[in-house]
């Protein structure tokens, strides 16, 4: 299975998203390169690809840390998952085509074709990540990620960089005591029920599950509401029409556009099914243009 992406796929954007929300010990993210390590059948395995270049030719490879060998051709296993992380079987021409048909979307169209939702490696780690990240900067969030790798993750045999941890387990985190973490008691039940009901199976965060039940299920979790399983749903299950209508971000994307707010911005996002997801990137970049573009406030 190649990790070939279509020429209109906008890598740059993609892991400029990715890589500020790297997790430490775990991931690694460049201008050009993602890195992570993976559990493998015979040991840890560290998997890194180059995006410099789109379309056919694409590398993806893997090495086994604490061993001299060169890297090697990626396994099946590790390309599947890289093309969900990057959203490699989505058609950028297709959705830009849909979106490009509201007036008020087709300028943030233009200027970012090709613009891609950031999926996951593992859902696991990315429900982690967005329950850890309620409520917490981008920076702060990965902070308390690190945290919980450094305690809780198994240790490379020797650091590849600054790659030295698998991610933990679910049962790992279930089991612990994350308040020692930094995490609020509140926030440390709710990641502990998600942990366990990952552990045992109950739930399944990949994009073989339908959002809809994946949805329902974290939403009957403590500590977990709407923003949280959406933000999962759009990452972990790759639901391309997943819509954070109450995000920050979203909400000053769509003032900085003109658009309603609340119960009337999903009633106006109707029109953007079923690329509701594709369509938030669109107005979290507006939101950042929007703040690069104010005047800076006169210091007292």
């Amino acid at each position: 299975m190649p990790l070939a992406l279509p020429t209109t796929h906008d890598t740059a954007s993609l892991l400029a998203f990715l890589r500020p929300r790297a997790i430490p010990g775990v991931e690694e993210v460049t201008a050009a390169t993602y890195r992570r390590t993976a559990g493998g059948d015979g040991g840890p395995l560290v998997v890194e690809v180059s995006l410099r270049s789109c379309g056919p030719g694409v590398d993806a490879a893997v090495r086994t840390p604490g061993r001299p060998q060169g890297p090697g051709p990626a396994p099946s296993w590790a390309i599947r998952r890289l093309r969900h992380l990057l959203d490699a079987d989505g058609d950028p021409v297709v959705v830009d085509a849909a979106l490009s048909s509201d007036p008020v979307l087709a300028p943030l169209v233009a200027a970012r074709p090709g613009l891609r939702r950031p999926g996951a490696w593992d859902g696991f780690e990315v429900a982690v990540r967005v329950v850890v990240g309620q409520q917490v900067s981008v920076a702060g969030a990965s902070t308390l990620m690190g945290r919980l790798v450094a305690r809780l993750g198994r240790p490379l045999p020797r650091p590849e960089g600054r790659l030295t941890h698998l991610f933990p387990t679910p049962a790992a985190v279930a089991e612990a005591d994350l308040t020692t973490v930094g995490l609020t008691r509140q926030r440390a039940r709710a990641l502990k029920a998600l942990a366990g009901v990952v552990a045992s199976g109950d739930l399944i965060l990949d994009p073989s599950s339908p959002p809809a039940e994946v949805r329902a299920r974290l939403l009957a979790l403590p500590g977990v509401g709407r923003w949280s399983a959406t933000m999962i749903a759009m990452r972990a299950l790759g639901d391309p029409d997943a819509f954070p209508e109450t995000d920050l971000g979203v909400r000053r994307g769509a003032q900085s556009l003109g658009l309603p707010n609340g119960h009337q911005l999903r009633r106006r996002a109707e029109c953007w099914r079923p690329w509701r997801a594709y369509a938030t990137l669109h107005l979290w970049a507006a939101a950042g243009a929007a703040h690069r573009a104010a005047p800076a406030r006169a210091k007292p």
